[in-house]
């Protein structure tokens, strides 16, 4: 966990609840998870999310090690459902080191022509019906996708119908948090 003072005021998610709050200049901060280009920060107040648009917060050589480097296509045929879920693969709970394809938070993806390209319907859920941040990882893999080639719009819904149980992670999700 590494221990960084911000550099300007930047505006943070509070985790669980998903409440917009504004950290401020000066403030320490202990980076506790960095995945999809976002960072989930410890302070004595709490945990939160700093997304990707605010990563500078952090300094330039910090901000340089947790972004990530947009990807190119992974085909230079027509959008597939694969590269959609690639995509989402790029989404994280700021609380778990697991992406919400492999949380198997995602229950349905399709595609459908639309006037400009494709639009993409995804139903996900949380893993719990009370978590404040289901918007704001909703919002991250609406914004994921509708930045593929070929994506005219993206809608994400959030489900609660299965309700999401630790069964539904991947193989390979269980093995990054241990559970094999």
């Amino acid at each position: 966990m590494s221990e960084i003072t911000l550099i300007r005021d930047c505006q943070a998610s509070v985790i669980p609840s998903g409440d917009l709050v504004v950290l401020e200049k000066g403030a320490v901060v202990h980076v506790t998870q960095a995945l999809g280009g976002n960072v989930t920060v410890r302070t004595p107040m709490g945990l939160f999310r700093i997304a990707s648009g605010d990563l500078d917060a952090l300094g330039a050589e910090a901000a340089n090690r947790y972004a990530v480097s947009p990807s190119a296509p992974t085909s230079a045929g027509p959008l597939d459902e694969d590269a959609l879920w690639q995509a989402l693969k790029g989404c994280f709970d700021p609380e778990i080191p697991v992406n919400i394809v492999d949380l198997g938070l995602i229950y349905h993806l399709a595609i459908a022509d639309g006037a400009k390209g494709k639009r993409v319907a995804v139903k996900m859920t949380l893993t719990a019906q009370g978590c404040g941040m289901g918007p704001v990882i909703a919002g991250d893999a609406k914004a994921k996708l509708e930045s593929l080639p070929g994506v005219e719009s993206a809608e994400v819904e959030i489900v609660w119908d299965p309700v999401w149980n630790p069964r539904m992670i991947s193989e390979e999700g269980r093995q990054q948090l241990g559970l094999e």
